[in-house]
């Protein structure tokens, strides 16, 4: 995701699967990034993500329960956003895209605005 480092998206990946709040032992158990990871290094990330609002945390006993504060269709949502706020041309880069689109891609969004017309 946008604005997120690689193991921020890797937890953020864990948390969005999980569906329920989980410690910093859960989220360590459950990340599959290749390498080793410390509790600490996990813990400081959740703490990252927390600071940064992608996350809310609720202090149960010495430990901490995290859990996403947006989906990840709002925070893909988000990231489109924001590409097409720096692109200096929003209308010019999503007529681009329309334009360069897969036909896999054009039916999502011939979809997408018939739910919006539709008033879904």
């Amino acid at each position: 995701m946008r604005g997120l480092g690689e193991l921020e998206a890797a937890v953020m990946d864990v948390l969005w699967h999980a569906r329920e709040p989980l410690k910093v032992r859960q989220v360590l158990e459950r990340l599959d990034t290749g390498k080793q990871l410390a509790y600490t290094t996990v813990l400081t990330v959740l703490d990252n993500l927390h600071r940064k609002d992608w996350v809310s945390r609720e202090l149960e006993g010495k430990a901490y329960w995290y859990q996403p504060t947006i989906s990840r269709v709002e925070a893909a949502t988000n990231a489109v956003r924001d590409v097409l706020a720096a692109s200096g041309d929003p209308e010019a880069a999503l007529l681009h895209f329309a334009q360069s689109a897969t036909t896999e891609e054009s039916a999502v969004l011939r979809r997408a605005f018939r739910r919006k017309a539709a008033g879904k």
